[in-house]
């Protein structure tokens, strides 16, 4: 794992430094050292994992250590088990990870990594393919921009130069129209990414979760409530509860609640196999 996490083997994200930071803790003080629900965390069902051509797979990234502890926290709220629910989680922040949570699995999201599903205040999202090929071979990007426009400084930051949500609300309250309709667009590719996760569910969904920074936006939430209330309750647990998880994770496993699973470094799923 941690010869994993110093490559980047599965995905290039500041999360790979948690297993290494743990490990360093738990060398220095003693005890022992736990990772909880990293963005490569794969529950995929099957069927989400077909694209358009062949050898080519979608792959599981996702917030999942926030995605994780809002259905959890949400579970308890209302006394019932996350493994007993289907929730449609809708993490808005930086990145924007929308995701069918059923009876316990993340079985289909867009992926955050890979430039999918809404665009997002860093990230580009799912575009025609036909118009990234043309960029990457115009000959005015490398392919390190192009990398970084769909993960960096794509979305918000590439319209409007900033990917501060409370910014680009400011923009809009001077009568900015460009912003607005950016930014309009943004919500409705999340509404959009969210009643496709309906279908997933075949439209059996308890409630659709907003977290995230961003949820605490009241114009973004209101939108989403607009569009989405048809589907199941709106909840808002708004903000990031990730070194929360982390704790809590750990103190599952070590009060007995779940059993720790092991890292093996084999992916969960390396390809179909067909009997003839």
């Amino acid at each position: 794992m941690l010869q994993h996490a110093i490559e980047g083997h599965t995905v290039k994200h500041p999360a790979t430094l948690g297993a290494q930071l743990a490990h360093l803790f738990a060398k220095e003080y003693g005890g022992k050292a736990f990772v909880v629900n990293p963005p490569d965390v794969d529950e995929l069902q099957d069927v989400a994992r077909v694209t358009g051509l062949k050898n080519i797979y979608r792959q599981s990234a996702i917030h999942a250590l926030n995605q994780k502890e809002i259905a959890l926290r949400y579970a308890k709220s209302i006394d019932k088990k996350y493994e007993d629910l289907n929730l449609i989680i809708c993490h808005i922040g930086g990145g924007i990870s929308v995701t069918a949570h059923r009876n316990g699995q993340m079985i289909d999201s867009n992926d955050i990594a890979n430039g999918d599903g809404p665009m997002a205040p860093t990230r580009c999202g799912a575009m025609a393919v036909r118009d990234i090929i043309d960029l990457c071979f115009s000959g005015k990007f490398t392919k390190k921009e192009m990398y970084d426009k769909m993960t960096k400084t794509g979305g918000l930051s590439d319209h409007l130069g900033t990917s501060d949500a409370r910014e680009v609300e400011a923009k809009i309250e001077k009568g900015d129209q460009y912003a607005k309709v950016v930014y309009d667009a943004m919500i409705y590719q999340i509404a959009k990414t969210a009643g496709s996760m309906a279908a997933v569910l075949h439209g059996k969904v308890d409630a659709i979760i907003l977290t995230g920074g961003i949820s605490y936006d009241k114009y973004v939430v209101g939108n989403l409530k607009e569009s989405l209330s048809f589907i199941a309750p709106i909840v808002v647990m708004a903000g990031e509860f990730e070194m929360e998880a982390l704790v809590a994770g750990a103190i599952r496993v070590l009060s007995g609640q779940e059993k720790a699973l092991e890292y093996t470094g084999k992916p969960v799923w390396t390809g179909f196999i067909f009997s003839k």
